[in-house]
């Protein structure tokens, strides 16, 4: 048997190597033959004795402690190294620390919204710093996303998503609930036409009290994408805004298994498909 080495560089969604031990098994896809490797990833791990070419092909597994649980078929070169790079989102129950942005180094637009937000369900009376401060987690993870996503979000007028968003009514992990003006809604129809969003079913999101189903869009996106539900009550319009997965952990990452299946999406997922897939930064990060 040749001397066939795999070299792997395994990263988070910023490119940065693990810095933990990590559990690796490699099971040959014909020869009844697996390998397990315990290994510190803070630089390229080496696993040597591998078949090559054409005998090569091989299951991968990798399971990081604080990042989620990755698997892939590879094809090994027939002699010499074979390297590859594995990207690991992170695992959200493993998360210790989540670090924010000060409300200060937001961006005006943002400070300004959360100004006029002054009766969010469950936070009443704040409004800016005070609001911004008393969310948790998981809710602030959420917004957040949803802002880097709408700001990033062009209609064909040349504004922003965001742009049109006046007041925050409800703040939730996976979506929040706004005002907007009705040429939003009109504005984002008008958008369809040119491919920047598709038509969505809306019969899944519930209008508020004495408001009615407008129709609801969504952006193109393979993964992550925007869907932007209306509601309207004579001149009065309300938008909930989300950012679906759409199985983007399973697909841009390779993850096997999502420990949160079944539950609404969680913002720290999106963060990780946001980062490694669309490249936009949602202005927090991660303590594991």
């Amino acid at each position: 048997m040749a001397d066939v080495k795999l070299q792997l560089a395994l990263v988070d969604v910023y490119g940065k190597p693990l810095a933990e031990k990590v559990d690796i098994i490699l099971r040959h896809q014909v020869l009844n033959e697996v390998l397990k490797a315990s290994k510190p990833a803070n630089k390229n791990v080496l696993i040597p004795g591998l078949r090559g070419a054409p005998q090569g092909r091989y299951k991968i597994d990798i399971d990081p402690p604080s990042y989620q649980y990755v698997a892939q078929f590879v094809n090994l070169n027939s002699s010499g190294t074979t390297s590859l790079t594995f990207q690991f989102p992170i695992d959200p129950g493993k998360v210790k620390r989540v670090n924010f942005q000060a409300y200060a180094s937001l961006t005006t637009e943002l400070q300004t919204v959360l100004e006029s937000s002054d009766s969010v369900l469950g936070f009443e009376g704040k409004k800016g710093k005070p609001l911004y401060d008393v969310l948790d987690d998981i809710r602030k993870a959420g917004m957040m996303n949803i802002v880097a996503k709408t700001v990033n979000t062009p209609l064909s007028n040349g504004r922003t998503v965001f742009s049109y968003i006046q007041k925050l009514n409800e703040i939730r992990g996976d979506r929040f609930f706004c005002v907007v003006p009705k040429e939003l809604r009109q504005e984002a129809k008008n958008s369809t036409a040119e491919g920047l969003f598709d038509d969505a079913p809306d019969t899944l999101h519930t209008p508020p009290a004495g408001f009615a189903r407008a129709g609801s869009v969504k952006t193109s996106d393979k993964y992550g994408n925007l869907q932007l539900t209306f509601f309207t009550k004579g001149d009065d319009c309300l938008a909930d805004i989300d950012i679906d997965d759409a199985s983007g952990l399973e697909h841009v990452f390779q993850v096997v298994r999502n420990k949160l299946s079944g539950k609404p999406t969680h913002p720290y997922n999106i963060h990780e498909i946001l980062v490694a897939h669309q490249k936009l930064d949602p202005g927090y990060t991660f303590v594991v």
